[in-house]
């Protein structure tokens, strides 16, 4: 059952996952996702591996960010990505706030900027309009050397989900909101210490 909206954490990292993958999801053009789809990763090119690359666990948030894959044609296609715990688990471990909060000196805040491959940010997740929720969803920005590890190490799956998408957003045009919300992928709290 899932929790109410008031009991879910300000910041809580929610995902579909098992005992060995996470799901992320990125949404990019037909020539990127046709050959990531064709080699099982990105490839370079079209995937541009110095930029940095967001990966979202929340599917939803994709959603509000890809505008249901119709937002452009660089977002038309959004893939869901299975990627090793232990790789996603680095990621965290080597992230820096892409914004300095009050809880870290800003020049300490700077230099540990500076000095991380990876960006975190937390924005708001959203409901099944799209509208902005209480509670914050985590992006994670990957560069340098973890640009390099998504592609080649991390990376387990790589699944087209662009026809789930449009079909969610049909039902919800159609104000058919249950039995959209009951296609949504189940995800739950994520924790390192995996529980069936």
């Amino acid at each position: 059952m899932n929790k109410q909206f008031s009991e879910i954490p300000h910041r809580q990292i929610r995902a579909v996952y098992d005992a060995t993958t996470i799901r992320v999801y990125q949404a990019y053009s037909d020539a990127i996702t046709d050959a990531a789809l064709a080699q099982g990763k990105f490839a370079s090119p079209p995937f541009k591996m110095d930029r940095m690359t967001w990966i979202k666990p929340s599917f939803l948030w994709m959603m509000y960010r890809a505008g249901w894959g119709f937002k452009d044609a660089g977002q038309k296609r959004i893939l869901a990505i299975d990627i090793t715990r232990e790789g996603f688990e680095w990621a965290l471990a080597h992230g820096c706030l892409s914004h300095a909060d009050d809880s870290i000196d800003k020049a300490e805040w700077e230099a540990k900027k500076k000095a991380s491959p990876v960006r975190v940010q937390w924005d708001p997740e959203r409901d099944l309009l799209l509208r902005p929720l209480e509670y914050r969803a985590i992006q994670i920005g990957l560069s340098k050397e973890a640009v390099q590890l998504y592609v080649n190490q991390w990376i387990q799956r790589i699944t087209d989900v662009t026809p789930l998408a449009h079909s969610i957003h049909k039902l919800i045009q159609d104000g058919e909101l249950v039995t959209a919300y009951s296609q949504l992928p189940q995800e739950r709290e994520y924790s390192s210490e995996y529980h069936q």
